[in-house]
């Protein structure tokens, strides 16, 4: 597996927004954070303990096509196998970033398809539970360091409150075996761990 910097070298190859970046640096956290999580709880039964870096990468570069295709929806994670590919991932690592896709109407080719391991439900929860923690830490001024699991979870009931974050998917973490609000906590945590990266207090 290539290096943390050799991927981030990766991703501004392409025309990144700093937004999407910030997207990607929240994943790979929120990512790293349920990769430790799991650790600490496993005591190496279950499927085996994740790796941290690994799950990190996954979250990085899980949108790795997405300055290419934002503009065309539709074709998002088209260019990704190649991309990955060409950069020494394996089928796995690959199958595993084009599985946040799967069930998505506006990806054709994925739609009908769905997730089934511990590490796709993890990406796609974590992935999209960036959009609510950001959204919330900016309606609060962009503070995140003091933000409470309380208040995230009246945000994630609100569905007026940044819509665009599928609710149902950030809920398949329970099929891990953890619960929402331990996700919550996870998540917040792994955010703050970051914050003066992403734009945040």
């Amino acid at each position: 597996m290539i290096s943390r910097e050799e991927a981030i070298e990766l991703l501004k190859k392409f025309p990144q927004k700093e937004s999407d970046m910030n997207h990607y640096l929240e994943s790979e956290a929120i990512m790293r954070g349920l990769a430790q999580h799991f650790n600490d709880v496993l005591d190496g039964h279950d499927s085996g303990e994740p790796n941290v870096n690994y799950w990190g990468m996954l979250g990085l570069l899980h949108d790795v096509d997405w300055a290419l295709t934002r503009d065309n929806p539709s074709e998002h994670l088209g260019k990704a196998p190649e991309i990955l590919k060409e950069a020494g991932f394996d089928e796995e690592f690959i199958e595993i970033v084009l599985s946040h896709g799967y069930g998505h109407d506006i990806l054709p080719q994925w739609k009908d398809k769905e997730r089934t391991k511990k590490v796709e439900h993890c990406l796609a929860a974590a992935e999209t539970m960036t959009g609510i923690i950001y959204a919330y830490a900016l309606m609060r001024g962009k503070r995140i360091s003091d933000m409470e699991v309380k208040g995230l979870k009246k945000k994630f009931k609100d569905k007026a409150f940044a819509q665009n974050c599928n609710r149902e998917i950030i809920r398949e973490i329970e099929k891990t075996g953890l619960e929402l609000s331990e996700f919550f906590q996870i998540s917040i945590d792994a955010l703050k761990s970051i914050k003066g990266e992403i734009g945040l207090e």
